[in-house]
């Protein structure tokens, strides 16, 4: 059995649907996915960020499925994919190709109440309780907390100001890390990754890790650090990291939550 899965969606998305992806495994399992995720999928034969296909050509205007990745997909045995479960007209110009697929809603309904690990499970028919897991070996472990103050939306930010404070009352000393656009003031030298596997390592080292609700506290809890996740308007009961190492703090909104409840919470995971 040939499978192929697509999955786009952003990085916390993706790490939320490992559970369904590495359920449906097969013989050869091949996985298309966010180009920047690609490194942190393990359990397949072969892994291509979905740019890299033409998959987004297919069903433009008048196009169909370019010649090339037409034959492509019709060497698989199995099609599962979270790509273009909107697009009608990426549907038809499959259907059009001859080449059968599975769609599956890349995201819950606004009135989903339930975990998003388990929805996307469902799916697939695997069972509920399962976790994303990313197995990485990390360098030296140190005794320090690393803090992503941001994440893919501003209305899910702690403000800039609290992580601040927050990080002069720590017991332990603090290490930022951000994106390649995310900026922190002088003289803090967050530490940048462009391979989300590297950063995955350098998150395993540290004794907590403390961040909003996004991917790279997705990631942190994937990899088994103790993760403390920072939550406002969004449900934590449908979109908190899963684990056994998470914390969760939640407040609406998320400015009014206070530096002590955090700083408790995290002396509670460092005891």
């Amino acid at each position: 059995m040939r499978r192929l899965l697509i999955r786009p969606g952003a990085i916390g998305d993706c790490i939320l649907s490992i559970p369904a992806l590495q359920y449906l495994k097969a013989d050869y399992t091949e996985v298309w996915i966010s180009s920047s995720v690609v490194p942190l999928i393990q359990f397949a034969d072969k892994v291509r960020s979905i740019s890299s296909t033409g998959l987004n050509l297919a069903g433009v205007g008048d196009l169909g499925v370019p010649t090339d990745l037409k034959h492509q997909l019709q060497s698989f045995d199995s099609i599962v994919s979270w790509y273009g479960a909107n697009r009608s007209e990426f549907r038809d110009a499959m259907l059009a190709a001859g080449i059968s697929c599975e769609f599956y809603a890349a995201l819950p309904p606004a009135d989903y109440n339930g975990h998003a690990v388990d929805f996307f499970a469902r799916q697939v028919g695997a069972p509920a309780g399962l976790v994303p897991r990313i197995a990485v070996q990390s360098g030296f472990p140190r005794a320090t907390i690393a803090i992503q103050p941001f994440s893919g939306s501003p209305r899910k930010n702690w403000p800039l100001s609290s992580f601040l404070e927050l990080a002069a009352q720590l017991p332990l000393a603090a290490e930022w890390t951000a994106g390649p656009e995310e900026e922190l003031p002088v003289p803090l030298a967050p530490v940048r990754f462009t391979n989300l596997l590297d950063l995955a390592k350098w998150l395993q080292g540290a004794r907590l890790y403390i961040g909003n609700d996004s991917g790279i506290t997705h990631l942190a809890a994937a990899v088994g650090v103790k993760t403390l996740a920072l939550f406002g308007e969004t449900r934590p009961e449908t979109w908190a990291p899963r684990g056994s190492n998470v914390t969760v703090v939640h407040s609406t909104p998320l400015a009014a939550l206070s530096v002590e409840s955090v700083r408790e919470a995290a002396n509670r995971l460092l005891s």
